[in-house]
């Protein structure tokens, strides 16, 4: 194959990769105005409520009326389903969401917190505060048993501590990674439980309390 016409291909083969990313896009885009083609649609008006099923023409003319657009939002219902919106506005707003989105996802770490064996009740309720703070911030926590010379012998001793943290944080975390030895430490990965879950189960234990004191 000569230069020239392996410059043609490349040259070929990208217009034709462009052309299948454009038309990509465009097919996740829905249908705006005079793009919707059939003959009617049922009509969602711009404050959410079911207008009907309208000839597309009018629904249109509806839409322009309130300087919206129509926008075919399930093209494969019978009749396909339309809604008067502001869809620049619309865009807009789901970019921002999705900005956030990925923002808030980027903010995601693993922190860490070292226990000993034989660790005392003080120390380990500071290390239990720290790692609450990493959960409400949002973050997963690798807890490490660090384990030294003869305390090797005895790695029941680490996993009790993970076992009773667990317990303690179960109204806010949930293990991701059970308890695994590697070397001379013993792991386990917790993780923040979603926000409707921990209220769930707070309410639950509060009800369980109540239930206590009423037996009382």
């Amino acid at each position: 194959m000569t230069p020239v016409a392996r410059l043609r291909r490349v040259f070929c083969c990208a217009g034709t990769r462009e052309e299948r990313k454009v038309s990509a896009i465009a097919a996740q885009e829905p249908r705006l105005n005079d793009q919707i083609t059939v003959r009617e649609c049922r009509l969602i008006g711009y404050d959410g409520n079911q207008m009907g099923i309208y000839a597309t023409a009018q629904a249109r003319r509806i839409a322009e009326d309130q300087d919206l657009d129509l926008v075919e939002i399930a093209p494969n219902a019978d009749p396909p389903v339309c809604r008067i919106m502001d869809y620049g506005k619309f865009k807009y707003d789901q970019a921002i969401k999705a900005k956030q989105a990925r923002k808030n996802q980027s903010r995601i770490e693993t922190k860490e917190m070292k226990f000993r064996p034989k660790i005392d009740v003080g120390d380990y309720a500071t290390k239990k505060k720290h790692v609450l703070r990493f959960l409400d911030a949002g973050n997963k926590v690798k807890i490490t048993i660090m384990f030294r010379g003869r305390e090797m012998a005895h790695p029941e001793q680490g996993l009790t501590i993970l076992e009773r943290l667990a317990d303690d944080l179960k109204d806010v975390a949930v293990i991701e990674n059970q308890p695994k030895m590697e070397g001379r430490n013993m792991h386990m990965l917790i993780a923040p439980l979603p926000s409707a879950q921990q209220a769930k189960k707070k309410k639950e234990a509060s009800s369980k309390e109540e239930g206590t004191d009423s037996n009382a």
